[in-house]
Order: C-alpha cells, then sequence, then structure tokens
C-alpha cells in the first residue's frame, strides 16, 4: 500500500477526532460561552449539515485543481478554523467554525478517496477506503476520549488546539509527498460525472450506505444515555463503551479491507438488524451490553467500508465526484439516524427505542440488498 495512503488516513484521524470530540465537551462550552447545553449541542448538527453540503459542492469546485492543492488549501482550512474556534469567545463564531472546518473535512475526504483509490489501484481498492476510515475509527477509540479528558484537565479550547496540531504533520507530508495529477484532469466535465447519479447500481449503494450509517449513529448517539440510564452504570464507564464501539469498529473496517468489498455483504446486512435487536433487549446488563456494542461496532463499519468502496466502483465514471457521493450518503445516514431516534424516544420515553430503530433501519437495507440481488465480488 502507497506510503501517502497512511498520511491521508492521519488526516482523516484527526478530522474524525472533531467531528466527535464535542459530544464530551458541550457541558463545559455552554458555561464558557454563556449560552444553553441545547445551543452548545447544536454545534455537532452544525458539523454533519456542513459534511452533507460541504462534500460534492467542495469536490464539483475543487476537480479542476491540482489534487496537491485541493488537500493542502482543504486541510489549511480546517486548521484555521480550529484556530479561530480555540480562541474566539463568541459562540456565533465556533458555530461558523464548525461549519467551515466540516465543509473542509467534506472536500479533503472526497479529494482523499479519489487519490487513495488511484494510487492503490483496483486490487487494493476495498483496503486503501479500509485505511481511510480506519482513521475515523480510531479516533471514536483514541482521539474521542483523549478530547474528553484533555477538556477535562484543560478546558474545551486544548480540545481544539490538539486537533489544529495533530492535523499539521499531515498538512506538511501533503506538500512534500502528494501524488502528481495526471495529465488529463484539467478535461474534467463536472457535469458529465454528476450524470453517473443515474445508475441504479449506484442509486442502491448509496441508499444502503445512508441506511446502514443512519442506524449506527442513531444508537451511537444514545449509547450514554442507554449505559447510564437503562443499564445503571456510572458516567465514567461511558468512556469505555464508546471506545469498546470504536475498536469493534476498527477491527470491522481492517477486515473489511483485507476481504475485499463485496464478500459477504449481504450476510452481513442480514445479521445487523439481529444485533441491534438483540443489544435493544440485553442492552440493560453489563457484559451483553459490551459484547454487543463491540460486534455491531465491527459489522456497522466493516458494511460502511464496504459500501464506500462499492460506490467507488460502480461510479468509475466519475472519478472526481466519487468520493463525494460516498460522502454525502454516509453523513446523510449520520444527520437523520439521531434526529429520527430523538422523535422516537421523545414519543415514547424509552431510550432503547433508538437501537430498535436501527434494527428497522437495517432491516429496510437488507430487504432493499435481498431485492437487488448480491453483486459480484471485487478483489
Amino acid at each position: 500500500m502507497p506510503l501517502f495512503v497512511y498520511v491521508l488516513g492521519l488526516a482523516v484521524f484527526a478530522q474524525g477526532t472533531s467531528e466527535f470530540m464535542l459530544s464530551g465537551l458541550v457541558p463545559d462550552i455552554a458555561r464558557d460561552l454563556s449560552v444553553s447545553v441545547g445551543a452548545a449541542a447544536s454545534l455537532t448538527s452544525a458539523y454533519a449539515i456542513g459534511m452533507v453540503i460541504g462534500a460534492p459542492v467542495m469536490a464539483a469546485l475543487s476537480a479542476r485543481w491540482p489534487q496537491r492543492r485541493a488537500l493542502a488549501i482543504f486541510l489549511i482550512a480546517f486548521v484555521a478554523a480550529h484556530v479561530i474556534g480555540a480562541v474566539t469567545g463568541d459562540f456565533a463564531v465556533l458555530f461558523g467554525t464548525r461549519i467551515v472546518a466540516a465543509v473542509a473535512n467534506a472536500g479533503f475526504l472526497a479529494v482523499a478517496m479519489s487519490v487513495a483509490s488511484t494510487l492503490a489501484g483496483p486490487a487494493k481498492q476495498a483496503r486503501a477506503m479500509a485505511i481511510l476510515l480506519g482513521g475515523v475509527t480510531l479516533s471514536c477509540v483514541a482521539g474521542v476520549p483523549a478530547g474528553a479528558l484533555l477538556g477535562q484537565v484543560s478546558g474545551w479550547r486544548s480540545a481544539f488546539w490538539a486537533v489544529a496540531g495533530l492535523s499539521m504533520p499531515a498538512l506538511v507530508l501533503v506538500f512534500r509527498s502528494a501524488p502528481a495529477d495526471p495529465a488529463d484532469r484539467r478535461d474534467i466535465a463536472v457535469r458529465e460525472e454528476f450524470r453517473v447519479l443515474r445508475s441504479r447500481p449506484l442509486r442502491h449503494a448509496l441508499v444502503l450506505a445512508a441506511l446502514v450509517n443512519g442506524a449506527t449513529f442513531a444508537t451511537f448517539a444514545y449509547l450514554a444515555v442507554v449505559a447510564t440510564e437503562v443499564a445503571g452504570l456510572p458516567v465514567g464507564a461511558v468512556p469505555g463503551l464508546l471506545a469498546a464501539f470504536g475498536f469493534g469498529a476498527f477491527v470491522g473496517v481492517t477486515v473489511s479491507g483485507r476481504i475485499g468489498q463485496g464478500r459477504g455483504m449481504a450476510g452481513v446486512l442480514l445479521t445487523l438488524p439481529v444485533g441491534w435487536a438483540v443489544l435493544a433487549m440485553t442492552g440493560s446488563s453489563l457484559v451483553p451490553l459490551f459484547l454487543v456494542v463491540v460486534v455491531q461496532g465491527a459489522l456497522s463499519f466493516g458494511a460502511g467500508s464496504a459500501l464506500v468502496t462499492r460506490v467507488l466502483r460502480v461510479a468509475a465514471e466519475a472519478p472526481s465526484l466519487a468520493g463525494s457521493f460516498a460522502t454525502v450518503a454516509l453523513n446523510i445516514g449520520a444527520v437523520l439516524g439521531p434526529l429520527l431516534a430523538g422523535v422516537v424516544t421523545v414519543a415514547t420515553g424509552d431510550y432503547r427505542d433508538a437501537v430498535w430503530l436501527s434494527a428497522a433501519l437495517t432491516a429496510v437495507a437488507a430487504v432493499t440488498q435481498a431485492g437487488h440481488g448480491i453483486e459480484p465480488v471485487v478483489r
């Protein structure tokens, strides 16, 4: 695997840490900036929405840029947004920096997927995508708990400084090691690439990615509440539970990258709703809760990684925008999953219903996959 793919993975690790770290910093931000907890929590939604909007827009705008320039510009904007966020005393400015950071993250990830796919070649495409998404899962295992701990010790602003600092090595390596662009890159027709969305296999893969990721984050957003309110665990056990989910996710994307994008997809999609149902029924007990969380993290992110590879394969005629299509699908799920879970749990008063929602979403994904048949394996 080309070394530069791992450089991209380092940047994605920093960006994943930024995306998820606010879950442990909301109370401190609310207190420091004199806003409500609800307002501070909206910073997470701002980031997710910025990712959804930013992926196709930034990918289209940067399609004719040299890839090295595009990666560098997005990383510089990401770092700058965190520096400004770390020093501001104005909540509106902080809110704006989260949107800018998300747009830059989306643009970087869309270009990074295309670069990594090209560098790895068709035979190792799945593994390259696993390395990139592995950066996200590692941020769940290490980056997010570390950011929460740093925030508790040194204040929430220190976590923003840490993300900016973590991005700097990747930025330096992008300037030094990013590959040269193909000779025909200036001939890219963005409008022509958008027409690939007419492809039924591509739309199918995007719907599956949104459903699986929606299910993943519907439960992930409520894991802490399920642990403390349903299972009766102390608050101190929550970071360990989140890390267990992240560990499972890392294993899932690693295995997915090793075995290829199509193998076992139907089986995984059939297993996912069963696993979420088991979690909903046994989540009140400590050991089953931790065990099933690890398994579901592995299955969910393994399926997500395979679906990203499938999107890139069936959107091969849109090499500049394929990564953005995958990014949008994943983040639509990440936005709508927790929102739907919130509606459901408010209506029923039972936090376990967020997990039952995950079971329902993945059941729809399994039925959708069965209705379209099983695609051939691509190694």
